[in-house]
């Protein structure tokens, strides 16, 4: 791998759990054939920048292994894939000095490489202690969705600024007009502070009640900036999400 050289201080780090609720083994699915993880990973890989698997899985980190990926296994039991993702850095990468970590989930297989280096360029041009994706939707094809309470929804004020995120379908429209609202997209890009006072910190009221873990920073004062994605992206929650996945590849001309 061919890192960015303006990138050394960058590192992306994947969590992995083979345990999943609504989609157990969901990292290994195949799409297309390949595996989600793989083209997670791939993806992730083509931003230049420095990318690891974190997993507890032991299938999990043989399969990145047979792919020729870097992979890192922190067994601890923990509640988040921000808490595992730092594990992984303070046991096995703290001599490197990044400055910026990347969480990227696996489970958004469409996420591109230059969607990630877009991502801490806005990052390094802001004042932001925390930056994301979000995605415009229409609001007239997409009522259903903005009230379901799997889409979080991000409200955003001036200048990229996330104001808030909810399970909710807000900001309240008085008057009727919304024309579109915007779909976050759970990819963070820390800074070491911000990663380091996220650990710090207990768990939040408002936390606990969205069941949303970037409201911990936010509670505290901390700023989130958003970069709206200029394409759509499908993540995998649950099994019949790998056909709307698949559909997408192919229209993009992926075999």
């Amino acid at each position: 791998m061919s890192n960015d050289l303006s990138n050394q201080d960058v590192l992306i780090l994947i969590p992995a759990r083979y345990a999943s609720t609504r989609f157990p083994g969901k990292p290994l699915c195949k799409i297309l054939g390949k595996s989600m993880i793989q083209r997670v990973y791939e993806n992730c890989i083509n931003s230049e920048i420095s990318t690891y698997v974190v997993t507890d899985n032991d299938e999990i980190e043989l399969h990145v292994k047979d792919f020729g990926g870097q992979v890192i296994r922190v067994d601890d039991d923990v509640p988040s894939g921000t808490q595992r993702i730092k594990l992984a850095l303070d046991r096995f990468l703290k001599d490197k000095n990044y400055k910026f970590i990347i969480n990227v989930q696996g489970d958004e297989p469409l996420l591109e490489g230059k969607d990630l280096r877009n991502l801490i360029q806005f990052h390094r041009n802001s004042n932001f202690a925390v930056t994301t994706f979000v995605s415009e939707r229409p609001y007239k094809n997409t009522k259903n969705e903005f009230q379901d309470w799997n889409r979080v929804k991000a409200v955003l004020g001036e200048n990229g600024r996330c104001v808030y995120f909810s399970r909710s379908p807000v900001p309240y429209d008085r008057y009727n007009k919304r024309s579109k609202w915007y779909l976050h997209i759970g990819v963070y890009c820390y800074t070491m502070e911000s990663l380091n006072r996220f650990l710090d910190y207990k768990t939040t009221e408002l936390e606990e009640m969205e069941c949303l873990e970037q409201l911990r920073l936010m509670s505290h004062g901390l700023t989130y900036g958003a970069q709206i994605l200029s394409h759509e992206l499908i993540g995998v929650d649950k099994p019949d999400d790998i056909q709307k996945v698949e559909k997408r590849l192919r229209e993009l001309g992926h075999e």
